[in-house]
């Protein structure tokens, strides 16, 4: 048996997104390991965690609300990277692959949380 959330695909990217960005939290200078690398690690775990919270409530406005925070959560995520790579923290191509990822999920978001993509119970 398989939760709801599971089948749906952008919940399947922002989990292996999340897990990759983990990686790369952890093999950022120490110095920054507590400050950019535990942020990066909290947003990229709100965006599937958040998912699944939503796709679990039973009321459209609420799974719409839970969506809108893995959105802003993906967002976050965005900036976070952008700020890695500013500072030299990450090479250009595997910036352009973690942030072009970050920018599909959160297209997917957008159309998950179109009024005939929410679910009522």
């Amino acid at each position: 048996m398989t939760f709801k959330f599971e089948k749906l695909h952008v919940w399947q990217r922002s989990v292996a997104h999340a897990e990759k960005l983990i990686q790369l939290s952890h093999a950022i200078p120490k110095i920054y390991r507590f400050s950019i690398g535990d942020q990066l690690r909290r947003a990229a775990l709100s965006v599937p965690t958040n998912i699944a919270e939503g796709s679990g409530r039973g009321l459209v406005k609420d799974q719409a609300n839970f969506y809108r925070i893995a959105k802003g959560s993906i967002h976050e995520v965005a900036t976070i990277l952008t700020i890695m790579h500013r500072l030299q923290l990450i090479p250009e191509e595997e910036f352009k692959i973690y942030y072009d990822e970050s920018n599909q999920i959160a297209a997917m978001l957008g159309g998950l949380m179109k009024p005939r993509n929410l679910t009522k119970r």
